[in-house]
Formats: C-alpha cells, structure tokens, sequence
C-alpha cells in the first residue's frame, strides 16, 4: 500500500535473547495472557524483544495440536468441525506475529531482526506443515466436493472456496517429492525476502551529506534547513545540515538545491542503494527470488509466478495486465518528453549548456511550475500543517460515514511518535482503534502504509472491532513550526486513512475475509478513491488553513493548484509504469534468468523505450513492494485501482461531494464486506456499471496528449 527488515546477529546473541531470559518469558510473557488493556489493544508498554520468540514458537505448537485434533476428529467432516475450525485455529500464533511483523516495520532493531531471520524458515514449515497436510486436505475436499448441496451462507462459501484454493495454489496436490522441493523453495523465500528489506534499510540510513558552507545551501527553502540542521544536530554534528535518503530530506532537496553536482551527488546514492557490491548488495537476491518464484509457480502448474498471482486477481492474466499498462505507456511517454523539451529550454534560456538528466528533473520541473502556473509549493505548504491536515480527514470521514475520532490518552503506545484514536459511528457505537505514526526515524522502514494489530471477526454474534495502524514518513516540525506537508504528503495521508477505512469499518463474519483481504488490484480502490476529496475546493478550504495567520487556503491558490492539477503527470506516470513494466518482466520469466539484475533491469527498460532522464520509480535493488512487501506481479495494481477510483468518484461529482446514498452505499458494498464476494461484482453493486478507462486519463492529463514523436 501506498507494507521485514532484519539484520544478521550473532549465534551468541541470539541465544542470549531466546535462551537465558527463557525463565522469564515463561512466566511474564504478556502474549501469553489476555490483554489486559483498553480495547483489549497489545500491551506495548509490557512487550520486550525476548518475549516474541517463545511466543511464536508456542503459537506455532499450539495451533499444529489444533490442527492435529481436526485431522483426526471420527466425524464426517463438515464446514463447522473443519473449515470453521481451521479459521478458528491459531489464535496465539496470529497475535503474537502482527505485533511482531509491525514492529519488524515500524520499530525495529538489531534483536528483532535477528529474530525474524531465525525465525523465517520455522514459520515457513509450519505454514507448508498445514497447507501440504493430505488427510487435512482430504477433509476440506470432501466438503468442496459436497459445497452445492450444502446449506452455507454466500460468506461461508466464499470461506470454503478462499480454504480450499488455497490448499491448492500452495501444493496440496503435488507428490512427495514435489512437496519437499516447494517446502525447500518457500524457506528460501521467507529467508531472501527479510534479507532484501534489511539490506536497503542499511542502505538507507548509512547515507549522510553533510553540509557546512551556505553556497551550498543556495535555494533550499528555509523549512528544508531547518529540519537539516536539526537533524545534524541530532547526529552530533554542529553547525552543519545533514540530508539524508528519507523521502522529506531527498525529495525537496532535488527539488530546490541550486547546486547541481550535491543534487548529482545525493541522487546517485538514493538510486544505487543495495546496488553496491558489498555486503547489503541486493542484485543476486533480486535474481535468487525471481527464479525461486518461477520454479514454485512451475512446480505447481503455472508457466510463469506472474500467472500464478495474477489467477486470484481483477486482472485474471499478465495479457490484461500489460494491455492496461501499455494502453497508458504511449501518452505518459509522449508527455513526459514534452515536459523534458520545455525543461531544456529554461535550462538554455539560463545559459547552461548541458543536457536534463535525472537529478535534475525534480529541480527544473519546479522552475516550471512557477513558471507555467506562478505556482511553489512552497506558497502552499504552510496551509497544509499535519494537524489541520488530519482534522480535514477526520471531517470528511464525518461527512462521508458519520465516524468520530477521539484521541485516547491513556493507552499502550509502541512509540512516542503513535497516537491512538477510538473511532465511534455517529450513535457512539464503537468502531474500532486506530493508531496513526508519522515521522521518519532509523528504526521504521520507508513509505507509508496500513496495516492491522487484529483484523476484524465476528465471535458469537458479537463484532470484534479491529485494530488497525497507519504508518508515514512525513516532514517533521522545525523550531517553531509545525509540520508542514508537502501537497503529495496530504494526499498520501487521505490514502492511507482510505485504507484505515477498509479495515475499521469491515463488518463479516471471518477474520480471513475481513477489511483488505481482497484482491492486490482492489485494494487500492478505497485508498485512492479518497485523495479525490483532498482536493475538493469546497473540502481544501475547510482544512488548508495557514498555520501563522489562521487564515483559509485563498481562492487564488486553490485555482492555481487545479490548473497545475495534471503538471508533472507526464513523468509521474511514466516513472510507475516503467516500475510496473518491469515487475511484470521479472515475473512472467518461465526460464531462468541468468546474469545480474542490473543487465535484466536494462533490457527490460529498453524494450519499452525509456527514456534516459527517467528512472522506475523503484530499481531493482530497492523495489521493497515486490521483493519483500507482497506486490510480485502487483505493483500495476494502483493504476488498476485508479481506473476504479476516477470512475466511483464521478458518483459523487454527478450527485453531490457527500452524497449520503453513495456513501452508505459505498460503505456497504466495499468497505463493509471485505473479500467475501468477487470485487467487480461488489464494484458493480455500488456504481451500477463497470469502469472505464476515459476518466483516469482525463484526470491524469494524457486524453489529449499527442503521441505523434512515438510513433
């Protein structure tokens, strides 16, 4: 979404953390007890590093002895004594490895990802234990085989054929043979994949440009050294800037800094990160998974990874998939070279003599802006201060489904920098909790995302309400000002919370069907669905209010921002498919590839003709949402997902911003139900139709884009 980093430690260490403290995990292990805490949330301020690993090995036994007693239950099976049962087994094991997996992202450090590392290839077999299970799987068939004359509801159904499939996509049917090989695959996997995130996670943090001369400085908004200058003396560094690879040091930097070779010099180290034939060097894993992941597709009938993912999607095939994406290549392409030519020519007119390359694109399309539009964002940002942001979701999250947001003091916390809310329905019924994190810092990976702490199920005729997390990396406060967000970071908090809503508002029966447990391509329909709102007029006066005067966002500024409203779509677009493209290349391989990442990456960006003054937006060696976030043969799915969202949003542009039928409806057909139905069917349900394609290039500004210099 718009989601574990470990680190190797030594055997000694490790064994000290799992073996000497084991007294005291035993007795005073809080996963070992019901959390005693408001909303029954995880007792962060009791949970220590040593208390995880006995926990998940104790969950592990537990639920192999669950699994054992439906196995060998004398009864018939039935969809109560097995498929209920199973959903039911492992209860222990899930809650100690949400918290884990969260805090492996959002808070980690050397003990937890020494940890992870240890236990990969452990859960791996578990996983596989159950999954390659044949009386267990002969259980679940008797009743797939049975599922048209049984009495199920549509939801249990959908369970029964979600369990069944999933025996089946995950080698159920295979020999003896074949199941150790898949076995042997799936620990490597688990194994390469923490690996992979580790690494960049070192890479990341191991950058640090100093700067101590204010030549070098020249350009950079005020706020920008404010926070560089802080964030030296934090490193222990007097009187310097630091910048760093975290997307508000990097991004803004690129952006402004006048001195061309610091933004040479800043970009080069952000795109050959794990690419540098060291230790973190990830170019032979991104090779090691790939193939890895052709070999189990092969092994259990597919031709390629691509066609094993892609069966469980919207998309059903890479053929759709990359008809989407190449429909969008040829306009996206054409644009963003127009937006080079009309760079090149502020650079001439500069009396520079030197062609656009890569790092500065960000810089001259800025110069750009102003230019075409009178537009800097800098003029925007102090109408945009994080707490101001965040009331302006909550309000039309209010406006939308009638939700309340009401922080909670005196509540568990697994850092300083998280905040926890209950969300209540308009009645005061309670919906949820909801934990929001903002900042970057050493210890959480990049980007931002939603995840969960419990999923939401229904126990007894009773809603559990869920648990759920949001996780960025946004700009933070500088001396006296608040943090103040880039209009990319506003939108990327509206889709987050959309994501939040998925979760929160889920309301079925299974925990395995609850909030985003819905196809890769679908799951970015509610988050992106609510950018849309962020961008209202009506919405941005409500919310864009100048931190230092108090003042709402002027008319003049909201219409500069929704001239440039598709500036900039042109390399935006391009760089997220070039990513895409070759996502889809590293999975449909059904031979091995053979050679470095690097040689595949290059043919595959020259296939599609990129150009050189744009990179993907991730390469190979840094591509965490396919190699260690679950996206393999995915990452198209938010342009998928747009197609989706520009087409639902047109239901409350033709009605009103707030319509209240649409939103009920919206609510009840997507973000109540989960995966308990097919997606299109769902979407169908709520718009009447299916999408089209016409809406997301009309908002992206590539309808009428002349494509005549590639043909």
């Amino acid at each position: 979404m718009k989601k574990t980093i470990i680190a190797i430690a030594a055997s000694g260490a490790l064994l000290y953390a799992c073996g000497a403290k084991e007294e005291k995990s035993e007795n005073m292990n809080p996963f070992f007890e019901a959390y005693d805490t408001p909303f029954e949330v995880p007792p962060f301020d009791k949970i220590e590093n040593e208390h995880f690993s006995p926990a998940i090995l104790e969950g592990i036994k537990q639920q192999q002895a669950e699994i054992d007693a439906i196995v060998n239950n004398p009864e018939d099976p039935t969809f109560a004594n097995t498929i209920e049962a199973m959903e039911k087994s492992g209860e222990l094991l899930a809650k100690v490895s949400t918290v884990f997996s969260n805090f492996n992202s959002a808070h980690t450090n050397d003990t937890l990802q020494a940890t992870a590392k240890e236990l990969a290839p452990e859960t791996s077999k578990h996983s596989d234990n159950i999954s390659l299970n044949e009386k267990l799987f002969a259980r679940v068939n008797s009743i797939w085989e049975k599922k048209d004359n049984l009495d199920l509801t549509a939801e249990q159904q959908k369970l029964l054929e979600k369990t069944y499939k999933s025996f089946v996509r995950n080698g159920a049917n295979l020999n003896e043979a074949d199941k150790e090989k898949l076995r042997n695959i799936n620990s490597k996997l688990s194994v390469w994949s923490l690996t992979f995130g580790q690494n960049l996670l070192a890479e990341t943090n191991a950058f640090k440009m100093y700067i101590d001369t204010e030549a070098d400085l020249a350009g950079l908004p005020q706020g920008l050294k404010d926070a560089a200058f802080q964030d030296a003396e934090a490193a222990g560094e007097e009187d310097k800037y630091l910048f760093t690879l975290q997307n508000p040091s990097i991004m803004p930097f690129l952006q402004y800094a006048d001195n061309r070779e610091l933004r040479k010099q800043i970009w080069e180290a952000y795109q050959s990160r794990a690419n540098h034939d060291n230790d973190k060097d990830n170019k032979a894993i991104v090779v090691e998974m790939a193939n890895l992941r052709r070999e189990k597709a092969q092994l259990l009938g597919y031709k390629s990874h691509a066609d094993y993912v892609l069966e469980e999607s919207m998309a059903k095939t890479s053929e759709q998939v990359y008809n989407l994406l190449n429909q969008l290549w040829t306009p996206a392409l054409a644009k963003a070279n127009q937006e080079k030519d009309e760079m090149q020519t502020i650079v001439v007119a500069d009396g520079k003599d030197f062609n656009i390359e890569p790092w500065d694109w960000r810089y001259y399309e800025e110069k750009l802006r102003q230019q075409k539009f009178n537009l800097d964002e800098q003029e925007v940002k102090p109408y945009f201060a994080l707490d101001k942001v965040q009331a302006g979701v909550f309000m039309v999250v209010k406006n939308l489904f009638g939700l309340t947001f009401e922080e909670i003091k005196d509540i568990p916390t697994y850092h300083s920098d998280a905040k926890a809310y209950e969300v209540k329905e308009a009645d005061g019924t309670h919906v949820g909790v909801l934990y929001m994190d903002f900042h970057p810092r050493a210890s959480k990976r990049g980007g931002a995302w939603m995840t969960s702490y419990r999923p939401q199920q229904t126990i007894d005729g009773v809603r559990k309400a869920p648990v759920i997390s949001i996780v960025c990396n946004f700009s933070k406060p500088t001396g006296d000002a608040p943090a103040l967000l880039t209009f990319n970071e506003v939108t990327t908090f509206f889709h987050e919370f959309g994501h939040a809503l998925h979760g929160l508002l889920s309301n079925v029966q299974y925990r395995s069907l609850a909030g985003t447990s819905v196809p890769r391509d679908f799951v970015e329909l509610p988050s992106q669905i609510m950018e849309n709102w962020a961008t209202e007029p009506t919405v941005l006066k409500q919310y864009a209010i100048h931190y230092k005067t108090g003042e709402p966002i002027p008319d003049e500024l909201i219409e500069k921002l929704k001239n440039s409203g598709t500036f900039g779509q042109g390399f935006a677009t391009t760089e997220y498919l070039a990513a895409s493209l070759l996502d889809l290349d590293y999975h449909t391989q059904e031979k091995e590839i053979v050679g470095s990442a690097n040689d595949f990456e290059k043919a595959s960006l020259e296939k599609i003709g990129l150009m050189g003054e744009i990179i993907p937006r991730y390469r190979s060696t840094y591509f965490q949402h396919i190699f260690a976030g679950g996206y393999s043969s995915g990452y198209y799915s938010y342009i998928w997902s747009g197609v989706l969202d520009t087409d639902a949003f047109q239901a409350f542009k033709e009605t009103e911003l707030f319509n209240p039928e649409k939103a009920l409806a919206f609510r009840k057909e997507i973000l109540e139900r989960g995966g308990t139905d097919e997606p299109m069917k769902m979407y169908v349900n709520f718009r009447g139709a299916e999408p089209k394609i016409d809406a997301l290039l009309k908002k992206r500004g590539l309808d009428q884009v002349s494509v005549e210099r590639n043909k």
